[in-house]
Parts: C-alpha cells; structure tokens; sequence
C-alpha cells in the first residue's frame, strides 16, 4: 500500500542539500565583477528559458555585489510583490537583531519575561525558553508544530496558546526540529518588549528605513497590491492560480511579501552587519556530497565551503503557490535571491545555486536542476510520513454501524473539539473554529476518509472511530492531524 507524505520543505532530508556551498571546488580568493557579470548572463539565460518552457508562471531575481544591487529584473516585473513563505524568516531575525540593538531585550531574553503568557508543556522549558531557542529551532517542539492548527483556522493567539499542550518531541535545546511558530512566539515577544505589534515592528525597524516600500508583513496588504504575483499551483500540467494562502497566523515566519528590489535592499544590510544572525546555533546535518556540516543559525541556514567562507541560505515555500531562495557569501559581498509565484519544484534553489557556482568558480559544480528536481519530487527526502493511501478500497470491507454510533462531539486539548454529523444521509466531520466541514467516506467496518485541504494537505485521511461497550463511538483518530499523537479526540460526556 502506497504511503501518503506531508511535504516538509525545511526537514532533513532537503536541509542537507540545502548546504550548497560546502559542494564546492577550491576557487580563487576573491570574486570579480568579471565573474560575477557572466554569472548573470547565465542565471538570466536560464531563467528565461524556464519561462519559456512555462516551468514557472512568475519569476523575479535579484544580485548584490559589493554592496551594489547590480541585477534586479523581473520575468513578471521587478517591482511584482511576491509571497516569501519562510524566507521570511531571516527578515523576522533582521528585525529582531535591530530590536536587540536598542537595547531593551538580547537574543537571550527569556519569553517569560516578555511574553508571561505563553507556556510550553514543560513548565521548566516555560520558564528557561529564550528567543534565541525559538530562532535556533531548539525548543523541544516537535517540527511544523502548530502548523495545522492555522490549517484549521485558529488565529495567532489561538495556535500561540495551544502549544502548552503539544507534548515535546525531544528535550529542551537537544535537538533541531524546524516550528514555524516558535519563531512566531519568539519574534512577538521581542517587539511586545517595544509595546509594538509584529506587523508595525517591521515596518517601523526595517521596511521604511530601508525604502523597501512595497514590503509588508501584512496578508492584507500583499492582496491590496494591484502589482502582484498571485500563487500557483499545477492542475493538469497547467500552472493554475487556484487557492489563496493567508499566512498572518505566522506572520514572522512566512509572511512577508516584497519585490525582489526590495529583497535586494534587504541583502545589501545583510551582507554589511548582522553577524549575530549568521553564527551556527543548532546542527542540522551533513553535506551529502562532502559530509561538511550544516547548521541552523537565527533564521538562516549557516554552512561553511572548503576554504572556509560562510555561505547563508534559506528557501520558503507554501504548497498553494511560492517559492523563493536567497543565497549570501558575505565574504564576497555577494548574494542572490529568487522569487517565484509557483508550488515548489526546486526550481528557484536550482537557479540561485547555480548562480553562486558560476560566480565562485566559473560554472556550476552540479545539475542542481536535476537534484532539486529529484529532492522535491521525493516525498520520502522532503516529507513526514502521515499513514495510508486510502484510494484504494479493501478487498472484502466490513459495514459500518448506523450513524447513530458515530455522530457526536469529540475533544482533544490541542486541537479543540470536532463533530461528526449526519449530511446528505452520510458522514461528516466538522473541524476547528471556523467549523469547516467535510463529507466522509465509508471505507472499511469502523473507518472512514475525508480530502483534506490547506497548506499541509495530504489528500485521503482515515478516520477510525472505537466502539465502546454501548454500540457507540467513545473516540476517534483523525490521521492526518495526529502527527505528533495529538489527534485522538475523546467523546464528550454529554454526548454519550
């Protein structure tokens, strides 16, 4: 039986080969403008053919070198507003170095202090977490927690609070495990040591000074702009912009939206002084080609080549459409970055990789369009295993019970309550507090399925009821959202 992934385009297995610099050939001491200007000519040259090809509905890049922006074109419009996803989280780790420039807070502020309402499971970890544990990746929260609860429709607050009841998945600065909202929490906390929401604190620190003008952490804004690249998704081979993706729930983690000259203003500060940003605060893995380690520093992912130079890099990608790369060798004061408006394909990190080999050494090491293609492609390197492919029947399936034994509230302190209802004279199940519903299938004796949908879709989802000593339900599993074992929802008592 064939089994179903929830694609996790910051776990492991990509991560690794996200440590693209450490791949490289020895290379000359200093990087020319020379170099730098038949890279160009060779990104541009393979950008446009992926436009061509309709590999990609919408396209911006930009290149910084020495402190100069000496490349900026859109395949849309350089100034097309473009969601980021996670690149957005090396901007949250800006905003919150020049908070931690003004003195009130450090990277090492407890969340406690700042934030005394937010808990982990552990009250220890409660107590001792630091802003610098959330940007590290180091709580002890299992990876992508909280991530389907704003699939649900839980605001900010609302996933914030409810991670006091996500068990760990490791021990408290143990272990890399990539939480889009513990940076969240972690970045809140610093600008609330400001009196400043997130959305204003970005603004206020990073965007006007900078004169990234069409910049906003606000999902509102991205949608009020009539110059934007909306996100895409394949349907039938043809790029199709069929959802839309609301990332305010995670604001400082995945949603920012510039242009790419915007990013290039942003890359330019980088390459000038951020270093605390940039220094390896957690492991997380080996080079597949050298076996040189990678690191996750705050915000970004921290590498090092074989002559010892610092390579910076993150993607962000939302499966309903964005993609994006940036790629930083500040010892050159040289850095890339991609925009695309596609479900993720590895093109964007294909094209900013072999940017940075053309430069460094003249042409690229690789065909890191065919390893990114590979690596997106292979849900088994990119991906958490959920459960079963349930498209396929049984081959002698039990009846259910009546409805009757299924209907009825259930409840689960992560994830709230959920009902299944009668519709249609079947099954329905009625999820998070926007009380989305979805048809069920009967597939075998007490199972049913249901077609998940957001950004952590997984297609087919069983839900298997136990049957109590009554006839009727006394829980059920929903599948896909018990990934880390929070998805048994007890009946209510009142419901018996």
């Amino acid at each position: 039986m064939r089994i179903l992934y929830r694609v996790s385009l910051t776990s492991s297995g990509l991560l690794a080969l996200l440590q693209l610099s450490t791949a490289a050939p020895p290379a000359q001491s200093r990087v020319t403008s020379d170099q730098v200007s038949h890279a160009i000519q060779q990104i541009e040259s393979l950008a446009q053919k992926q436009i061509e090809e309709n590999a990609l509905p919408g396209l911006a890049i930009a290149v910084v070198f020495q402190d100069k922006t000496v490349y900026a074109k859109g395949f849309v419009d350089p100034d097309t507003v473009f969601q980021l996803a996670s690149l957005s989280k090396p901007i949250g780790s800006t905003v919150v170095a020049e908070l931690v420039g003004e003195g009130k807070i450090t990277w090492d502020s407890k969340l406690s202090v700042l934030d005394p309402t937010f808990q982990m499971f552990d009250p220890w970890v409660t107590r001792e977490i630091t802003i610098r544990d959330m940007y590290a990746h180091r709580s002890g929260l299992p990876a992508h927690a909280g991530d389907l609860l704003e699939d649900l429709g839980f605001t900010r607050a609302e996933v914030l609070y409810r991670l006091r009841y996500q068990r760990p998945d490791s021990s408290f600065r143990a272990h890399y495990a990539y939480t889009n909202f513990g940076i969240t929490e972690g970045s809140i906390a610093a600008a609330r040591a400001y009196g400043m929401e997130w959305e204003a604190a970005t603004n206020a620190k990073l965007f006007k000074p900078l004169g990234m003008i069409s910049a906003s952490s606000r999902y509102a804004d991205f949608v009020s702009r009539p110059n934007k690249a909306v996100g895409h998704v394949l349907v039938d081979g043809k790029w199709t912009p069929k959802f839309k993706r609301d990332p305010d729930a995670q604001s400082p983690a995945g949603g920012v939206s510039p242009s790419v000259t915007d990013e290039a203003k942003w890359i330019r500060l980088q390459l000038a002084a951020l270093a605390e940003t940039h220094h390896p605060q957690m492991l997380t893995g080996f080079s597949p080609f050298t076996g040189l380690p990678g690191f996750y520093g705050l915000g970004w992912n921290v590498s090092y080549d074989e002559e010892g130079r610092l390579h910076l890099n993150h993607s962000g990608a939302f499966a309903l459409g964005a993609a994006t790369y940036v790629g930083l060798v500040p010892a050159e004061q040289l850095g890339v970055v991609v925009l695309t408006n596609a479900h993720p394909i590895g093109i964007a990190e294909a094209l900013g990789t072999t940017f940075l080999d053309t430069a460094l050494y003249g042409k690229p090491n690789r065909d890191w369009f065919s390893i990114f293609k590979k690596a997106f492609s292979n849900p088994a390197a990119i991906g958490t295993v959920l459960g079963f492919d349930y498209s396929k029947p049984p081959a002698s399936p039990a009846p259910s019970l009546k409805n009757g034994a299924y209907v009825g509230h259930y409840t689960d302190d992560y994830f709230g309550e959920i009902s299944i209802i009668e519709k249609n004279g079947g099954l329905a199940i009625v999820e998070g507090p926007e009380n989305k519903t979805f048809p069920m299938r009967h597939y075998d004796r007490d199972t049913y399925t249901y077609e998940t949908e957001g950004e952590n879709a997984v297609g087919g989802s069983g839900v298997t009821f136990t049957i109590g000593p009554d006839g009727k339900a006394t829980q059920v599993v929903v599948e896909n959202l018990n990934v880390h074992g929070e998805g048994t929802f007890k009946r209510a008592e009142n419901n018996r």
